[in-house]
Formats: C-alpha cells, sequence, structure tokens
C-alpha cells in the first residue's frame, strides 16, 4: 500500500458494539477509512459490491452463516480484497482453516486493540498475519504430521461448527439457526460426524463435543 493512500475497510460482525468499536477505533488512524459493514454474509457481499473495500474485517459467526463461507466468496468474488479474521474462536483451531479457506490473517477478540491494527497493515501491505505463538504450533504440527488436533483435522469447517454447537448444549433446531441451515442438514452433519468419530449414537457425540468444547475453553 502506498502511505498517501486510505485503505477502505469493511467490517463483518454481528455484533452491532464490535462493529462500532472497530469503527471509531480505525477511523482515528490516519491512512484507514471504514467504508461500511455488515451484520451477515449477505450484507457484506452487498455492501462489498457497493464500496469496493481494499480490506475486509470479518468474524466466523454470523447470522446466517459461517464467516468460512463468507471468506470463500468474497475472494471468489473479490480476489484482491485482503481478508482479516476477527474472532472469539480459539486460534489454535479456527486459524489454519480460515487461512486455507482465503483469509490473510487471524487475530483473536482477546488479543490488545494495538495487535488489530498491527495485523490489519500487515494484510494491506500484502503479507499474512498469524501470532508467533500459533506460528510456532503450526510448525510443530507439520513436523509432527498432524496439524489441528484429531478431531479437527478429521471434520469439515460445517462438520466441525456442528459438532462445537452441539458441544455447548445447542439442540438441532438452534444448531440450525446459528449456522444459517436446515435441521435436515444438521442432522446429515450428525451422521457423519459419527462415522467419521466411530461413534455409535447420539449420547456417544454429544458426550464427546462436550468434553473437546471444555478441552478448547469455550465452555
Amino acid at each position: 500500500m502506498s502511505p498517501a493512500k486510505t485503505a477502505r475497510i469493511l467490517l463483518v460482525d454481528d455484533h452491532q458494539m464490535i462493529r462500532e468499536w472497530l469503527g471509531e477505533f480505525l477511523g482515528r488512524q490516519p491512512d484507514l477509512t471504514v467504508c461500511g459493514e455488515a451484520a451477515s454474509a449477505r450484507d457484506a457481499m452487498q455492501v462489498a459490491r457497493e464500496t469496493k473495500p481494499d480490506a475486509a474485517i470479518v468474524d466466523l459467526t454470523l447470522k446466517d452463516s459461517q464467516g468460512m463461507d463468507l471468506i470463500r466468496d468474497l475472494r471468489r468474488e473479490f480476489p484482491a480484497l485482503r481478508i482479516l479474521v476477527l474472532s472469539m474462536h480459539e486460534e489454535a483451531l479456527y486459524a489454519e482453516r480460515a487461512l486455507q479457506a482465503g483469509a490473510h490473517g487471524y487475530v483473536a477478540k482477546q488479543e490488545a486493540t494495538q495487535s488489530v491494527l498491527t495485523a490489519l497493515r500487515r494484510v494491506l501491505s500484502g503479507t499474512t498475519y498469524i501470532s508467533d505463538q500459533l506460528a510456532a504450533q503450526i510448525a510443530r504440527g507439520v513436523a509432527a504430521g498432524n496439524r489441528m488436533g484429531d478431531i479437527a483435522a478429521q471434520l469439515s469447517d460445517q462438520e466441525l461448527a456442528v459438532f462445537r454447537c452441539f458441544g455447548r448444549g445447542c439442540t438441532t433446531q438452534e444448531t440450525a439457526r446459528q449456522l444459517g441451515i436446515t435441521s435436515k442438514t444438521v442432522e446429515t452433519y450428525r451422521i457423519r460426524i459419527k462415522q467419521k468419530l466411530q461413534l455409535h449414537s447420539t449420547a456417544q457425540l454429544i458426550k464427546r463435543a462436550v468434553l473437546w468444547v471444555q478441552e478448547q475453553g469455550e465452555d
């Protein structure tokens, strides 16, 4: 990015408070301007078409879909768009998936505000941003031949999202609403998860999911 150019940023998060905080913070930066915001994937695509942002800051949990799907859609329609994920989800588990989906950086919402700014400018400069801790963890995982943990490595993005919802006590209907899919689709994913994890009953699946969520520190 040229120092004289003001980068246009699209904010995508289903929490208005987060969008307001980011908008106020980024608005104080002389090289950045917020050109639009959205709470859902559908709105994000529309705003991106209207405002032509240089970068998008995207949460992984949205009202009508998973952020991973939005990342893929944005990259497909806007190949030059730089994408930074800002999420409450465990970095060690979701950052690598986000990068594989097409994101250029990942910052946990628990990190300091300055980290968000550093990550955004790094992404805008054309490089990738992840924390030093995650970079070391990925390197160790590659060397060991196991990159994201036994369970996560076996499941697709949507299957993992369903598994996580079950682990947090969501019913099939609640999971469907959270992920923007039908209850029938949730049931299809439930069957696939049981097969992949070699579980013989829904009770075993729920127990495994609850334990996994607790291990991730999300309970």
